[in-house]
């Protein structure tokens, strides 16, 4: 802004206008140069007060602990403007986290620690002995409340994993029958009563299920039925083991090949849960398949190649010598040959 002369505004009061208003600017910048702004924020202290925009040198602002931090007598709470408008500085140290109280060992059980402390916002995690399970939270957090820091839930406890009798089977029972409550890894037993009819109750599953976790048993329980696979018959082939007039769960037959036929299948089957061999019986015929094929290996077998040779035309240029290459050669030497003679 231009301040014009008394020559040019003759009883004007631009002139005056223009010495405040330099004396202003010089207050102002003398007044900044020689002021702090607002204190420094930490993550463990907060001012006591509201903040200002501009501190005056030798202000002192003051700090306090946020919630869930403790004061450290060691380091100075409080800040000071300086001459050179900066503050004097202060440590996040003079604030520490606060801790939860530190918590048992549960009955049978053990508490781990996962942070390596018990600060304010650490965890900490439960864990029964073998044979006992969990009542009450797994883990817990040291949180805020109010001003101070307490755990998240009570502490847990660790009881002993019990579980009640195991299911009853049809055809079939379990021992010990008498008991009423079975303890951790305590056995069941389950075995297939007698059948009146013809042919015996086979067990399908495990025979032996024991008590896992509380109120849980490692398996379901078996079955006790009749399976029963019809007779094994291999047209062009014949029986070599598992020779029996019945076949029941479980039992296992192999087959070969007669001579001069290949095995198309598996040579051993077992007789499955659904009365069915599994996998299917096998057959036997004169073609061999790429894959899964046997060979009849007795000493009255003949030997048989399982791929037929077959004629292949001849293609050119793969290490072929044709009648056109010979003519080339001989060309070539009778020309070499002359001029040698020369």
């Amino acid at each position: 802004m231009m301040c014009a002369g008394p020559t040019q505004h003759r009883g004007s009061l631009f002139p005056f206008q223009c010495f405040l208003l330099g004396a202003l600017v010089f207050l102002l910048s003398a007044t900044s140069s020689e002021a702090c702004g607002e204190p420094p924020k930490f993550e463990t202290m907060q001012l006591t007060g509201q903040s200002k925009p501009l501190y005056e040198v030798s202000e002192q602002v003051h700090y306090e602990c946020k919630p869930g931090y403790k004061r450290n007598p060691s380091f100075d709470t409080s800040s000071t403007c300086g001459a050179d408008s900066t503050w004097s500085s202060l440590s996040n140290a003079a604030c520490s986290k606060k801790t939860c109280p530190v918590l048992p060992d549960p009955v049978n059980g053990q508490v781990n620690v996962l942070n390596g402390s018990l600060e304010f916002g650490t965890y900490v995690e439960f864990v029964c002995n073998e044979g006992f399970y969990l009542i009450g939270k797994q883990i817990l957090r040291c949180k805020l409340k109010g001003l101070n820091v307490v755990w998240s839930g009570d502490l847990p406890q660790c009881e002993k994993i019990l579980c009640e009798p195991p299911p009853q089977i049809e055809n079939g029972k379990y021992t010990p029958e008498e008991k009423e409550v079975f303890e951790y890894y305590e056995v069941a037993t389950y075995t297939c009563n007698p059948n009146p009819g013809s042919d015996k109750f086979s067990l399908i599953g495990q025979s032996q299920i024991h008590c896992s976790g509380h109120g849980q048993w490692s398996s379901d329980p078996p079955q006790c039925k009749v399976v029963k696979c019809p007779y094994p018959v291999i047209e062009n082939g014949r029986q070599i083991s598992g020779f029996g007039s019945k076949y029941y769960y479980n039992a296992m037959v192999t087959f070969e090949c007669l001579k001069g036929f290949y095995l198309h299948g598996s040579d051993l089957v077992v007789c499955g849960r659904n009365s069915a061999w599994e996998p299917p019986i096998p057959t036997c015929s004169t073609e061999a398949s790429p894959t899964n094929t046997k060979q009849p290996s007795n000493a009255e077998s003949a030997t048989f190649t399982t791929t037929p040779i077959t004629s292949q035309k001849s293609r050119p240029n793969e290490g072929s010598l044709t009648c056109e290459d010979l003519d080339e050669w001989i060309l070539a030497l009778i020309f070499i040959t002359l001029l040698e003679l020369q």
